[in-house]
């Protein structure tokens, strides 16, 4: 049997978190200035509308300040330090539910009441959470008080549609592999 992963894949962040990311990003790494929706849609080859969405949703959280018209725009209402990662994921996603048994009203699995892999899923998505909750995005960004934003590296202009998911091997892993491979020799 072939499992085809879907749209809402488990432990799949959505576009819209992924983009959530990078309008803070952005933002945090031009303290200096406000940053236009337009910027942002060519900066990332996302549609305005779509980011407007983002935008006010920021807003409304109190992490972003927006003035509208002629020199308006938008900035950071909150320091970089203070806004942790794993508060943003979790107020965009809207489904932690990693396995059916996550949700005891359309849990129809048989082994439920005998079974420890819930378990084992709930303290995974803990763990993940636990590790984005110790992330703020100055740690992402440099955008540290301190550091001077010339010696900060400038945010390049890529198309999402550029972006390809790495499959390459980690080092760690790499690592690993060839000193077996030089051990066989």
């Amino acid at each position: 049997m072939t499992i085809t992963p879907t749209a809402s894949a488990p432990m799949r962040l959505t576009d819209y978190t992924d983009y959530t990311l990078r309008v803070l990003m952005f933002c945090a790494l031009h303290p200096q200035r406000s940053v236009t929706i337009a910027e942002l849609a060519e900066s990332h080859a996302v549609s305005k509308n779509h980011l407007m969405k983002i935008v006010n949703d920021l807003a409304r959280q109190g992490l972003l300040q927006t003035t509208r018209g002629r020199g308006g725009g938008l900035r950071l209402l909150k320091a970089a330090a203070d806004i942790r990662i794993g508060d943003v994921v979790r107020s965009c996603e809207t489904d932690f539910t990693l396995v059916e048994c996550f949700d005891s009203e359309h849990d129809a699995c048989t082994l439920t009441r005998r079974c420890q892999l819930k378990q084992v899923f709930s303290s995974a998505l803990q763990s993940f959470l636990a590790e984005l909750d110790k992330v703020t995005l100055a740690d992402v960004t440099s955008a540290r008080p301190g550091v001077p934003q010339a010696a900060r590296a400038p945010a390049s202009r890529v198309p999402v549609s550029a972006i390809k998911r790495s499959t390459a091997r980690r080092p760690a892993q790499s690592k690993a592999a060839s000193s077996s491979s030089r051990t066989r020799a």
